[in-house]
């Protein structure tokens, strides 16, 4: 059953909700998880999930959750995964941990866009769904916001290293977002008059002794300022011990950092650096493209005037073309299955190239060895490969592979050495493109 994964649609920041609540280990499972599905279906509207998976993926329903936490089941633990097939996109999980760990119920909901969640009414829909998960599964803390925005806050670590946010895990008020559920030990620390006196648009005591605060009706607009603001009171508030000018510019920067900025890359790279930012993390995305705005990569200098071209110093030249299509034919065996373009051989193709290679950190994932003795001639080959099928080029063969040459119009090309620079570090993927060189290459062929 095919499903809408965040990865299969345009990557825009998306509303998450972590929750880890505790379960009765002595009442049947199906009981347990009653109100949790319940509400889950009463109130996530346009979102709701339309398949369950576990071992297989099968179509929501209450008979087919119990099949697939029961073929996850393990000793300690189960889960299952839910999907829609259409837009809005969700990604939710539900683990579930079983004696002698603390019984506990493990959700993560991630739902795209997040401008789905500017309607007031839809938004108060999801904080009924979390206030009634909350009273019947008591919880530390649970929270409520844009994926982009909680990375920048340092969400989950909050500075911490790993280790330490395992253990004390959200062991104070770190951050406030726009939906937040404190539990009875927080509250305590806080103290329980002023976590119920926080200014914000909604606070209120749960049967169970936990906090429920929304900071702001919407959770779309949280980058607003007067959103910010709210923000800001809250948190300050909760945390007397900060200033509320600093925590309010804290939050004004990450404003700022998420503001769009529109791409206007170096035409020659534009294909390429294109799928490099819609890869990039959504926090860190408008950044990079402000970088991008500003990058141009050296000029080409693996070429040659064609009167300066070395002449071929091969005994066989068919026996040297066909030396540099079984090259080639590596890069393809390489790649087919992660860029199927590969086979095509086209300008298009190489784009995919780059960025699979830039994706893969290639450069630093493989050893040096390998990459000079087979990644380089390869990548070579095929770059030669598609200059000749696309620009009508010729190759000049040389005993040495860096001397081989592709004559396209008053120029000769190298792209052996092209390969080699290319293969130099994560950057060169960037600096000395396929994508770029090919470019290069049909400017000039008149």
């Amino acid at each position: 059953m095919k499903v809408l994964g965040l990865g299969d649609v345009k990557v825009e920041d998306s509303l998450r909700l972590t929750f880890e609540g505790a379960l009765d280990p002595q009442a049947a499972l199906e009981n347990v998880l009653e109100p949790f599905f319940q509400a889950l279906e009463e109130y996530a509207g346009d979102w709701m999930p339309e398949v369950v998976s576990g071992r297989r993926r099968l179509k929501y329903s209450r008979a087919n959750i119990w099949k697939a936490l029961e073929e996850r089941r393990e000793e300690r633990s189960t889960d299952a995964w839910f999907y829609r097939t259409r837009q809005p996109t969700l990604e939710m999980s539900l683990h579930l941990w079983f004696p002698p760990l603390p019984p506990a119920l493990d959700v993560m909901i991630t739902v795209q866009p997040l401008t789905l969640f500017a309607e007031e009414e839809r938004c108060h829909q999801f904080v009924e769904m979390v206030r009634t998960w909350a009273s019947c599964y008591p919880v530390t803390h649970a929270a409520a916001h844009s994926v982009a925005d909680r990375a920048l806050a340092g969400a989950p670590d909050f500075g911490r290293d790993a280790r330490t946010a395992r253990r004390d895990g959200f062991d104070r008020i770190y951050e406030v977002f726009w939906l937040n559920v404190f539990g009875p030990k927080l509250v305590e620390t806080v103290g329980r008059e002023r976590m119920l006196s926080t200014p914000a648009h909604r606070v209120e005591e749960l049967p169970n002794g936990s906090v429920l605060l929304v900071t702001w009706p919407t959770a779309a607009d949280f980058v607003g300022d007067e959103a910010r603001r709210a923000q800001a009171r809250a948190h300050v508030h909760l945390r007397p011990d900060l200033d509320f000018d600093t925590v309010l510019r804290t939050l004004r920067e990450r404003s700022a950092s998420l503001v769009p900025v529109d791409p206007r890359f170096y035409p020659d790279v534009a294909p390429l650096l294109s799928r490099v930012v819609d890869s990039v993390a959504i926090h860190e995305r408008q950044r990079r493209i402000a970088e991008f705005n500003a990058w141009r990569p050296p000029e080409p200098e693996e070429w040659r005037p064609a009167t300066a071209a070395l002449p071929s110093d091969v005994g066989n030249a068919e026996h040297a073309l066909e030396q540099y299509s079984l090259y080639a034919e590596q890069l393809v065996a390489l790649l087919h299955t992660k860029v199927p373009s590969v086979f095509e051989a086209t300008p298009e193709s190489l784009s995919d190239v780059d960025y699979q290679f830039w994706h893969e950190d290639f450069p630093r994932v493989f050893e040096r060895q390998l990459i000079d003795e087979h990644a380089v001639p390869a990548i070579g080959a095929y770059l030669g490969q598609v200059l000749v099928r696309n620009l009508g080029g010729t190759w000049i063969p040389r005993q040495k592979l860096d001397e081989a040459q592709v004559l396209v119009g008053n120029r000769v090309w190298f792209p052996f050495v092209r390969a080699r620079h290319y293969m130099r570090s994560c950057q060169s993927l960037l600096d000395y493109s396929l994508t770029q060189i090919y470019r290069a290459a049909e400017r000039h062929r008149g």
